[in-house]
């Protein structure tokens, strides 16, 4: 077996959810008890354990990180497998500059710098967002994916108009209690603390209003933080809604001429966006199957070699 079979073979090894390939499966469950007992271990870290205890843990989080690091190397090695349209070059950077790639990288990077800045000892904290990284290439957490992607902007929209309404309900507060307590509120950074424990419902208790311009205030601003914060949560709600629909819609679809179509290197198809190829040839792309991972493709998602659709064209 040359070295090019040998890096394929890697690649089809560590490529996430590849649900036809035994050996890829089992790497997938031994990353996941690897990050797992990494968490585990950076938790139990902070009791004051014996000695042998604090040396056995420490042994296991070195194996761990090692085993973080070589999947690393191995996901550089075999970028060009990943992105096959672009040079070695180009598809290394492109992982590197990818999600995967950036949490990758936090992952192992935090260890090296344990004893040094506490914005690295921090870090370690992304370990968890590498079990993210496994799950979203799974249906259920693709749907949860392609819900905040569609609703993005309605989200940004409404999180823009929290923002405001926080900024604001600061700086009433600082004016109206600033003087009858100024240890409280001594500038408007501190009513900024209160407005989001108010507007979030949090409810601290540490800063609180005095005077009856203030309470007065509070009162209207918590009822308006209830209806504010409300919105992103029925946005999402339609949004999976929507999708469940959407699903219903294409799984209960009876008069379609369904074939499968394989992607391969002499496809006109590659690096077209799902909405050009069914604009173009009149057909409806119902699944995409890509890495072993079927789904429900987005229009913008663009045509990669070895991909499997199955399209359909009306017959109603």
């Amino acid at each position: 077996m040359n070295q090019k079979r040998i890096k394929k073979r890697i690649f089809d090894i560590i490529q996430i959810g590849n649900r036809e390939d035994t050996v890829s499966r089992a790497f997938d469950y031994f990353i996941v008890s690897i990050i797992i007992t990494n968490i585990l271990v950076m938790f139990l870290e902070t009791f004051d354990f014996p000695a042998p205890v604090m040396t056995a843990l420490n042994i296991l989080e070195y194996l761990t990180i090692g085993v973080f690091c070589v999947e690393y190397a191995l996901r550089i090695w075999s970028a060009d497998y990943l992105y096959p349209e672009k040079k070695k070059s180009r598809a290394i950077l492109r992982f590197l500059l990818s999600y995967d790639g950036i949490v990758d990288l936090l992952t192992i990077l935090p260890f090296f710098f344990l004893s040094g800045f506490v914005v690295f000892r921090m870090l370690r904290v992304v370990r968890i967002f590498h079990l993210f990284r496994i799950n979203s290439h799974y249906d259920s957490f693709s749907v949860i994916k392609s819900v905040l992607y569609e609703k993005r902007n309605q989200l940004i929209t409404s999180l823009f108009i929290i923002i405001v309404l926080i900024l604001a309900s600061s700086i009433c507060m600082y004016s109206a209690e600033h003087e009858a307590q100024p240890e409280a509120f001594r500038n408007a950074l501190s009513g900024i603390w209160w407005s989001v424990s108010a507007l979030l419902t949090v409810g601290y208790g540490d800063i609180y209003p005095v005077t009856i311009l203030g309470k007065a205030m509070a009162i209207i601003i918590s009822f308006l933080g209830v209806m504010v914060v409300a919105i992103p949560t029925g946005i999402i709600s339609a949004g999976f809604v929507e999708n469940y629909s959407e699903m219903v819609k294409d799984s209960t679809m009876i008069n379609f001429d369904l074939k499968t179509v394989l992607i391969d290197v002499d496809s006109r198809w590659i690096g077209k966006t799902a909405e050009e190829v069914e604009k173009e040839t009149g057909l409806r792309i119902m699944l995409l199957k890509h890495d072993g991972i079927t789904s429900i493709p987005k229009k913008d998602y663009r045509i990669e070699l070895n991909d499997e659709l199955a399209v359909f064209r009306d017959i109603v």
